[in-house]
């Protein structure tokens, strides 16, 4: 008989379905006109009905199959029960049969810390700009991001009223990842992804000094590692404390997956044990290619700014 499968592969599987059953939530939100905004730090730090139903559907789903794993969500939250409509159970048969990598066969749930953005683009989503929106579920172990799942609940929202709303990537260190079209952007273009919302004078100095061909501004780290993935641009470069470990681990993970590369602007490498603190205060410099010719651009006036 076959082995049962590895734990990664168990986890990764839930994650994909848990991440399917939250796109659901977010366009019933939304579809309910009513968001039930309400305001975290200020105008630019939302939270919406969708993020905190969102958030209690991923960690209670995953917590009830996985009760030992550490799962780390963006929202406070009241620890209430959750109502039984918010759990998803179910799994992604086509993950499961996919054999686990050699290093990872003998994970125990202890070992695991998840990080959980339950909607990466909250601004964006309450603007209505849909396709920046994700939901992230980021799986480390060793303090390393080493599976993610993005799903994309407005993925095609635009390409008419028959068309399937949604789609969900994924991908596992050592195995790469699935469920999108790798693609490198242009050869000898230099096109910068960066933030929408949270500009600063800093951001703009450090754009500027890799002098690129084309500037795109959207919402959300898990929006802009697709678009790295997808060849819409070579550089995703945010040089501010704003982004937190939720953003990147499952963006990172589907990065590395496909052979990018992701740090912060000083070059470090991001860890995700669980006592490691959220922000990730010296920013974010991600390409899928050509990592070192962006790295070697950035000014030592903007690393000294930004302390990790």
């Amino acid at each position: 008989s076959m082995a049962s499968p590895a734990l990664l592969m168990r986890v990764v599987a839930s994650a994909y379905s848990v991440a399917e059953k939250a796109a659901t939530i977010v366009r019933n939100v939304m579809s309910t006109g009513d968001l039930g905004i309400v305001e975290k730090a200020g105008p630019n730090d939302l939270q919406t009905k969708a993020d905190r139903l969102v958030q209690m559907s991923i960690c209670a789903s995953l917590a009830r199959k996985f009760p030992k794993v550490t799962i780390i969500g963006e929202e406070e939250l009241p620890a209430n029960d959750v109502t039984e409509d918010l759990i998803e159970d179910g799994h992604c048969e086509e993950i499961l049969k996919k054999p686990c990598p050699a290093q990872y066969t003998g994970i125990k749930e202890e070992e695991l810390v998840i990080w959980v953005d339950p909607l990466d683009g909250t601004k964006e989503y309450t603007e209505g700009l849909l396709d920046h929106v994700t939901v992230l579920i980021g799986i480390a172990y060793g303090g390393k991001a080493i599976a993610g799942v993005i799903n994309q609940p407005y993925y095609n929202y635009e390409a008419g009223a028959n068309a399937v709303l949604g789609r969900t990537i994924w991908g596992v260190l050592g195995m790469g990842a699935f469920g999108f079209q790798l693609t490198e952007a242009p050869a000898g273009k230099h096109i910068v992804i960066t933030t929408r919302s949270h500009s600063s004078a800093l951001v703009n100095e450090c754009i500027t000094a890799l002098n690129p061909d084309h500037v795109i501004r959207v919402g959300g780290a898990g929006n802009k590692i697709i678009q790295l993935i997808e060849g819409k641009a070579s550089a995703y470069v945010f040089a501010s404390p704003g982004c937190k470990k939720w953003d990147t681990c499952a963006p990172e993970a589907i990065l590395h997956a496909v052979g990018g590369k992701i740090t912060d602007i000083r070059g470090n490498s991001f860890q995700y044990n669980k006592e490691v603190k959220h922000m990730n205060s010296a920013g974010v410099l991600a390409t899928l290619r050509n990592y070192d010719y962006y790295a070697s651009r950035i000014p030592n006036t903007v690393k000294e700014s930004l302390v990790p």
